[in-house]
């Protein structure tokens, strides 16, 4: 498979600084979601980069530093829980998205997104589909994104300690929604995505 047919056909058509954006976390019932943006230098494949989700998490945070010393550019960003609840989850992975891609330097003159759908970005932007398993840069995104996220959610663990997050990492695990119907929901919960499992119209 080419890892890296999106970029060289991007560089085939005019653009030279080309991004991989992905997200994590837009599923969870509590944190904040992730975006993540790389560029990677022309005809860089780096070894066991893939979506992360396949990736064990042993190695995803292997190669976190690998893709951090390799890129030529990279931004981790996040939106809130309160985003979040205010903009939907939609609108505030399209905030976290901009403001990685906000990030970078040089300014790319092409993003690659992983998904069907585009956040509104200052320059071209490409949607990708299933882009994290196709595209190298969108790849490395993912794993940044996702390992960034993890370790966010482990510290608010120790500040949470009675959700285990560290177990779920603020998905809707049975466990998970079991902790939330007996503590109630804590100001990291987001309340729209509570409103099943706690019965409310919050």
């Amino acid at each position: 498979m080419d890892w890296l047919q999106y970029e060289n056909q991007a560089r085939m058509r005019g653009y030279s600084v080309v991004c991989g954006v992905d997200e994590a976390g837009r599923g969870p019932l509590a944190g904040p979601v992730y975006a993540a943006a790389v560029i990677l230098p022309p005809n860089t494949i780096i070894e066991g980069v893939n979506d992360s989700k396949k990736l064990s998490e042993k190695k995803r945070e292997a190669l976190f530093d690998v893709i951090r010393e390799c890129a030529l550019s990279y931004c981790v960003a996040s939106a809130s829980v309160e985003e979040i609840d205010q903009f939907n989850i939609l609108n505030a992975t399209y905030l976290a998205m901009q403001r990685a891609v906000q990030g970078l330097s040089p300014t790319p003159e092409l993003a690659l997104v992983d998904g069907n759908r585009l956040p509104a970005l200052s320059m071209e932007a490409q949607a990708v589909v299933k882009g994290d398993s196709l595209s190298m840069s969108i790849a490395a995104a993912s794993i940044l994104a996702k390992v960034s996220r993890d370790r966010l959610m482990r510290q608010l663990s120790e500040q949470y300690p009675q959700y285990q997050l560290e177990k779920h990492k603020g998905y809707g695990t049975k466990l998970h929604m079991q902790l939330i119907q007996q503590y109630g929901p804590s100001d990291i919960h987001r309340k729209t995505f509570l409103k099943k499992i706690l019965g409310t119209s919050a």
